[in-house]
């Protein structure tokens, strides 16, 4: 148990820290490149608002691609561009209706799908970004966009790393302490498993020996019961004859009257 609690303590240790730098590396991306993020030439972008619902609403995170080939851009294909709405050069992403082909350029009508309206300006060549790949994460654009702020990137990502990287100092010092372990401690270990051992085989004797029936043991020979001795009769002595004793003379009263 404890080790594959271990093993998922690392694995999620090592999944936060590649999210972490993921997260790092679209961040700093996305500051050296006009609020563009490219990771390995896909691009994460946030849609800031509903104008292309159903396919995707504010708040989602959808990915885009570099596009190589313009020329290879057709109508129905959603790419997002540089615009300027409201007199701000702001990223918009909506779907190709219609292509404007001329000798040297080439741009593009664009509108949103829930727009009932093309959008006023065509997407020239020049400004597209990229073209969507069809693949979104619901809601995970507010969470990006957090992550960009000061706030949520010192929160989700230095805290974590910080977290990480003490982990796995701790799991270090505790490997370097065992292997610097002294070898008396190993053989008392060794020694303390060899007594277990004898005293569990010792333990598992005496219960067989206890579960064992006990032979019948040989009667011995009853003691003849004593009788109590009758009381013998002792025959009367002869009585000694007593030697009488003088008897006093009886004394006779003398007679003093007067005749």
């Amino acid at each position: 148990m404890k080790n594959a609690v271990k093993v998922i303590a690392n694995v999620l240790s090592w999944v936060v820290l590649i999210l972490a730098l993921l997260i790092t590396i679209i961040v700093f991306s996305s500051e050296r490149n006009n609020g563009v993020a490219n990771l390995f030439g896909y691009i994460p972008l946030t849609v800031e608002s509903d104008s292309m619902l159903p396919t995707f609403e504010k708040g989602d995170l959808i990915f885009c691609r570099e596009v190589d080939d313009l020329n290879s851009l057709k109508e129905g294909d959603v790419i997002t561009f540089w615009t300027i709405i409201d007199g701000k050069r702001v990223k918009n992403t909506h779907r190709i209706i219609g292509i404007n082909q001329a000798e040297n350029s080439r741009s593009f009508v664009t509108r949103g799908d829930a727009n009932p309206l093309d959008d006023d300006m065509p997407a020239y060549a020049g400004d597209v970004i990229g073209k969507w790949t069809e693949f979104k994460l619901e809601g995970f654009g507010t969470a990006m966009s957090f992550l960009r702020t000061k706030t949520g990137f010192f929160v989700c990502i230095i805290i974590p790393m910080a977290i990480f990287f003490l982990f796995e100092l701790y799991k270090f010092i505790v490997t370097l302490i065992e292997v610097k372990r002294p070898a008396a401690e190993e053989i008392d270990e060794e020694e303390i498993k060899r007594r277990a051992v004898e005293e569990y085989l010792a333990a598992q004797k005496a219960k067989e020996e206890a579960a064992k029936p006990e032979e019948p043991k040989p009667e011995e020979p009853k003691p003849e019961e004593s009788r109590p001795e009758e009381p013998k009769s002792e025959e009367p002595k002869p009585e000694e004859p007593k030697a009488e004793e003088p008897k006093p003379e009886e004394t006779k009263p003398e007679d003093n009257s007067d005749g």
